[in-house]
């Protein structure tokens, strides 16, 4: 299966979490429809149906990328 870049993934948690908080700045309507739209498109980035399982996974998979590690290092060391 194909990862999300770590950065992306990050921006879409960050914003997807940061949304999930009501607010009074943003119209319901605009915040419900981004919500669903990143909602979709986290659960699609990590082979999921639900988006609590997304965060899941995507919060798993960005701590093992910031994560220092033999594996890790090894990977990027031949860049």
């Amino acid at each position: 299966m194909l990862k999300p870049h770590p950065t992306v993934l990050r921006r879409l948690v960050e914003e997807y979490e940061s949304l999930a908080v009501p607010t009074a700045g943003t119209p319901d309507a605009a915040r419900a429809a981004r919500i669903t739209d990143l909602a979709y498109t986290l659960c699609v980035s990590t082979g999921t149906r639900d988006v609590r399982h997304a965060l899941t996974t995507a919060h798993r998979w960005l701590a093992a990328e910031d994560a220092p590690g033999p594996a890790r290092t090894a990977r990027h060391a031949s860049v």
